[in-house]
Parts: structure tokens; C-alpha cells; sequence
């Protein structure tokens, strides 16, 4: 048993999943990792002081068998923390999404697939957390010590540098069922397809002369039609990214 300072030191052998390895120390990763126990720290503090985000974690195995985040470990145990599997069931039905302040347009991107996406470029963590308890949304974010929120109760880290990177994750991980164009970009409210010429006086002359398609959002009452960005936007629902 590891010593300090001459007197025997209480540890676990705790194995992470490569998939969690973004959450280590580089020195950490590959290998068991010894940690020092104080006697009353819990197995989910154990595991978020390696930095690893509780909600990252579909699996707690203690010498083969599977603990609660509120066991706590003794000397000589051996742990395995596993990651999330995929796809991982919402735990709201139908999905309702969070997204952090620094994921603006991979929220733009969720919206235009449908699915129910809250966002705000200027709110706090406070308000963050708040806001997915109250309205039980889970949040999105790459934010790790948010993800360590105790009053966060639904949260999920995105991987990718890059929106595209970003929005495969997140349909891999939950694989939510999307309905393409039917929310507004801007305010996430539902749109519906109006007729040209009750949103006529609202246009420009060249929309007006070559679009023919509308829909208004029920919120915000944005219009919105196919204009020379449509192309783009095919791409982005048929490829998903």
C-alpha cells in the first residue's frame, strides 16, 4: 500500500474509458490511476476531482459491480468508470434542449431541424442552470465545471471543434427525431406555411417576384421563404452537418 510520510495510504485503482480520456490530465490517460481516499468522499467526487463530469458517466463499476455516485470507496477497490453509451435516451420526451452562451450556431443549426432549442448569448451559469431545471431541458455546453453543477440535473458535454464536428456529435449521442424547417432560427418558435399574399406587404420587391413559398413563425412572426442561402441549408439537413 502506497505510503506518505511514513504512514500507510487508503487508495483505489480507478480505470476511465478512452472515450472520457478528453477529461484527464494527458498524464492520466491509458492507465489506472491511483487515488488517495479520505474516508468519506464519495465515488462521484472521486471521479469529478480526475475531472471527469458526472454526467459523461453511463457507469460506475466497483470490483465488477455496478455503485451509485454516492458509494463510497475503500482501500484496494478496483473502479472502472465507463462512458455513456450511444445513443443515450432523453430523459424528456420530446427532446428539449439548453445550449450554453458559446454554442449560438450550432443552436441555429439544431433549430433548423426542429427540434426544441433554448438559447440566449447572454446568459450566466446561474441563469443556465435555472433555466434547464424550470423549463427541464438538458443542457448543452463544453463547459466542464457546468457540468459539475449539482443542480444541474441534465447535461451533456459536445465534443468538436467545429459546428459541423459539434451537431454529428449531438445527433450520434441522442438521436433525436428532427422535422426540418419547422422552427424559426431566430426565437425557436414553430412555423407555419402562409399563403403569399398575406405576407406580401412584408417583402422585398425580388422576393416577391421570385419566391413562392412561405411559412411565419407563430412567435416573433418572421417570415421566412427559400432564398439563395436554400442550397446550403439542404445540404446541412441531408448530410446532418
Amino acid at each position: 500500500m502506497p505510503q506518505h510520510g511514513g504512514v500507510p495510504q487508503r487508495t483505489a485503482s480507478v480505470r476511465v474509458d478512452r472515450e472520457l480520456d478528453l477529461f484527464l490530465a494527458l498524464s492520466r490517460r491509458g492507465r489506472p490511476i491511483d487515488v488517495g481516499l479520505d474516508g468519506t468522499s464519495s465515488l462521484g467526487h472521486v471521479v469529478e476531482a480526475l475531472g471527469v463530469p458526472l454526467p459523461e458517466v453511463g457507469l460506475l463499476l466497483v470490483n465488477g459491480i455496478p455503485q451509485p455516485p454516492a458509494y463510497r470507496p475503500r482501500a484496494g477497490d478496483g473502479v472502472q468508470v465507463r462512458a455513456v453509451s450511444r445513443p443515450q435516451p432523453m430523459p424528456m420526451h420530446p427532446p428539449r434542449f439548453l445550449l450554453d452562451v458559446h454554442l449560438g450556431t450550432l443552436a441555429r443549426r439544431l433549430r433548423l431541424l426542429g427540434l426544441d432549442v433554448a438559447y440566449r448569448n447572454d446568459a450566466d451559469d446561474d441563469e443556465l442552470v435555472a433555466q434547464a431545471a424550470g423549463e427541464n431541458r438538458l443542457l448543452l455546453t463544453r463547459d466542464r465545471g457546468l457540468l459539475r453543477r449539482r443542480a444541474l440535473a441534465h447535461g451533456a458535454y459536445v465534443r468538436g471543434a467545429g459546428t459541423d464536428a459539434q451537431l454529428r456529435d449531438v445527433l450520434d449521442r441522442f438521436r433525436p427525431p428532427t422535422d426540418p424547417f419547422s422552427r424559426c432560427l431566430l426565437c425557436n418558435g414553430r412555423l407555419s406555411a402562409v399563403p403569399k399574399h398575406d405576407v406580401a406587404h412584408l417583402l422585398e420587391p425580388g422576393t416577391r417576384r421570385t419566391a413562392t413559398e412561405f411559412a411565419r413563425c407563430g412567435d416573433c412572426e418572421r417570415v421566412f421563404w427559400r432564398g439563395a442561402h436554400a442550397r446550403r441549408l439542404d445540404e446541412i439537413v441531408a448530410g446532418r452537418g
